[in-house]
């Protein structure tokens, strides 16, 4: 039996995995570098995006387990990530 929480983060996972996909093969039918380029570019709002809704799903699964101040580590370690990731 799966655990629900790994499941849904694993699917999570699977989708951006199959956007990515998608956006390589609009790249390749567009074969234009301005189209591949705002194909990019879409693709860095997902990013992020999946990593945070993948991310909240696990602490959820782990709240019950986690005391306040190491949730707040965790906390603070993804709004760092956030910061190296979106920080030009």
């Amino acid at each position: 039996m799966l655990n629900k929480i790994v499941l849904t983060m694993a699917s999570l996972r699977l989708m951006s995995g199959s956007i990515e996909i998608c956006a390589a093969l609009l790249m390749l039918r567009f074969n234009q570098i301005d189209r591949a380029l705002v194909v990019n570019s879409s693709l860095a709002l997902v990013g992020p995006l999946i990593l945070i809704a993948t991310t909240t799903v696990g602490l959820v699964g782990i709240s019950d387990k986690l005391s306040p101040s190491k949730f707040l580590w965790v906390g603070a370690g993804v709004i760092c990530l956030m910061i190296g990731i979106l920080k030009k």
